[in-house]
């Protein structure tokens, strides 16, 4: 006898849907799993003779083969559990109801007493069945994956709820909650601009690349208060919109990352300096994502980016160009968004005190040099904003200085964005960052002063053409800060200072 019953499986942080077929016939008992089950699918097999028998369910001692189609489809993860078991009382007659049991999809890892865990990776797989679909999901999910529209979920704790619901002797009705309220929520920042003292110059530079969507690096003496900065920047971006915490949410949910159902807050990592390729990037069996997924709609910070592995650094240039990263294996393809704002930190030399007003700098110009060019030119070219935050005076310390709340710097910044998002409509550009060099010369009109004053800064200053256009996206944004429609020759000079030299020439 055979029975089909419907659920899915993951590729990357999309769901795919796989049909459990079981099949029970004569011969020697066994129990097998076909169609490129992996080691955690075989296991499923104990999990469910157990739970069958300990939910007070006959098992059939008989030959039981599983096929998990599309058979060319990689599965791996403990979610088949329930579907197998579904599929093997359907057979036997304690699932009654066929018809009812072919409308609904079927979700859940198995403990050895039938109660029902919840799993890793759901929200991707639910959100992305058809409209309409009918999901029984384990009661531990419903935090997380009740927020996906136009979906009927039902949420159990036991396999014998599942038989008695599906028979007609339980009724369970579907559960969903309003993402928009969830994310309309108050918060309390833990982190606020408030608290740093003087910076200035460094905080308008973080203020404009938050408005614009630009990466910056911020290069300054130990305690100068870069990563103190750098901590605060998600308290200025706008709230997030419904369609960026979903993204956010799936990929935290693929990388068992979820703590309290949705992810409402942008998302702040900051990997230490001896990441590997494969934390930074995605990879591992199966493929998960990597930093540079995990902050996505966030910020990905690099403290003390000159001690990263070279390989790591270059590694970003894709995913900060394309907003999205590929990982190729043997038999798979999987592709995550990677669409971050990446800050970085670095002193400006090995012992940190080159430049610094009171501590001697130990270090030799060749020392220097060598420890600069640990970052190459082309990573350091895709930082738009390059901003020096020297250490602060004893002076400029004790003095109790009041400092602008982030609430009152992220108003401005949703002002700018708001203009963004009104200029580039008719597009797919998200934000004055995301500009190409067609763009640049469609949004971005310079009269003869700014032409001129422009073509001169350029050739003192050696830029490259990359670096060229990164200052016109930089004047850009503080055009929008300002409410300016076009961008004048005061915007251009302000994005001009934000460069810093690398190569001690000057």
């Amino acid at each position: 006898m055979l029975s089909k019953v419907k659920t899915t499986t993951l590729k990357g942080i999309d769901g795919v849907e796989v049909l459990v077929e079981v099949d029970i016939g004569n011969g020697l008992p066994s129990f097998t799993i076909v169609g490129l089950p992996t080691e955690s699918v075989e296991e499923s097999k104990e999990r469910v003779r157990a739970a069958i028998k300990n939910a007070g369910f006959e098992f059939p001692i008989r030959k039981i083969t599983v096929n998990l189609a599309p058979a060319d489809v990689k599965k791996d993860g403990t979610y088949f559990d329930l579907p197998i078991a579904v599929g093997i009382l359907s057979i036997i007659g304690v699932v009654k109801d066929q018809d009812k049991m072919n409308d609904f999809y079927f979700l859940g890892e198995l403990s050895l007493d039938g109660s029902i865990r919840k799993i890793v990776g759901a929200l991707p797989m639910v959100s992305s069945l058809k409209k309409g679909s009918k999901v029984i999901a384990p009661y531990d999910l419903m935090s997380e994956i009740s927020i996906v529209e136009d979906v009927d979920i039902y949420f159990v704790k036991h396999l014998k709820e599942v038989v008695e619901f599906i028979n007609g002797d339980r009724s369970i009705e579907p559960v969903r909650t309003d993402l928009t309220k969830i994310l309309e929520s108050e918060f309390l920042e833990e982190e606020d601009f408030s608290d740093i003292k003087g910076q200035y110059q460094a905080k308008r530079a973080v203020e404009i690349a938050v408005a614009g969507g630009h990466n910056i690096v911020m290069i300054g003496s130990p305690g100068s208060g870069k990563t103190l900065i750098a901590r605060r920047i998600p308290s200025i971006f706008p709230p997030l919109t419904k369609e960026e915490s979903l993204e956010i949410t799936k990929i935290y949910s693929v990388s068992n990352l979820l703590r309290s159902g949705v992810v409402n807050k942008r998302p702040f990592r900051s990997p230490h300096s001896s990441a590997t390729l494969p934390s930074i990037i995605g990879g591992g069996n199966p493929v998960k994502p990597g930093e540079v997924s995990l902050s996505h709609n966030g910020v990905l910070f690099l403290d003390e980016l000159a001690e990263f592995r070279r390989d790591v650094l270059e590694s970003l240039r894709q995913p900060m160009e394309d907003g999205f990263v590929v990982i190729t294996r043997a038999k798979e393809r999987v592709m995550f968004p990677s669409n971050f704002m990446l800050v970085a930190a670095m002193n400006p030399c090995p012992c940190g005190w080159f430049g610094d007003k009171e501590h001697p700098c130990t270090c030799s110009i060749s020392e220097i040099k060598r420890y600069r060019n640990r970052v190459s030119g082309p990573i350091w070219d895709r930082f738009d904003i390059q901003i020096e935050v020297p250490r602060l005076l004893p002076h400029e310390l004790v003095h109790d200085s009041k400092s602008e709340s982030s609430k009152s710097i992220r108003d401005r910044v949703i002002k700018a964005r708001i203009i963004q998002q009104e200029r580039y409509k008719d597009t797919k550009i998200k934000n004055n960052a995301s500009l190409t060099p067609r763009s640049i010369k469609a949004f971005i009109k310079l009269g003869h002063e700014e032409k001129v004053f422009l073509e001169n800064a350029s050739t003192r200053l050696g830029l490259t053409g990359r670096g060229f256009d990164k200052i016109l996206k930089v004047a850009r944004t503080i055009a929008d800060i300002e409410g300016s429609e076009l961008v004048r020759l005061p915007h251009i000079a302000e994005a001009l200072q934000y460069r810093f030299d690398l190569s001690l020439n000057t």
